[in-house]
């Protein structure tokens, strides 16, 4: 193989450098708009998460409950305990405080 002249080498050196600056810009743009999404998926559960935020349950929490619908304290009782531990998200402390709060107003789980 023939030795490459200093100016093909810089020319393809500079090729290399222009491909990892677009590869970047790429990967930057999609970290940014995938937390534009989050952002929006954020507000989309704002305006119905209330009770629950006013609970003081995480954000995965509130949206599990949310997803499963179940949007008020008194909606629990349409779901059973081992199947709100079932839900992606749930965290222990968030059981905790949903057991406490359902006590407070005299309701229990389904059977």
């Amino acid at each position: 193989m023939a030795k490459q002249s200093p100016a093909k080498l810089k020319k393809l050196a500079a090729q290399a450098k222009r491909a990892g600056a677009a590869r970047r810009a790429q990967k930057k743009t999609e970290r940014e708009s995938s937390a534009n999404e989050s952002k929006a998926a954020v507000d989309e559960y704002e305006g119905i998460d209330g009770v629950w935020r006013e609970l003081g349950l995480a954000t995965p929490a509130r949206r599990a409950l949310i997803e499963d619908g179940l949007f008020h304290i008194s909606d629990l009782r349409k779901t059973s305990l081992a199947g709100l531990k079932e839900l992606n998200g749930m965290s222990p402390n968030a059981l905790r405080v949903l057991i406490s709060e359902m006590k407070k107003v005299d309701l229990t789980f389904r059977k």
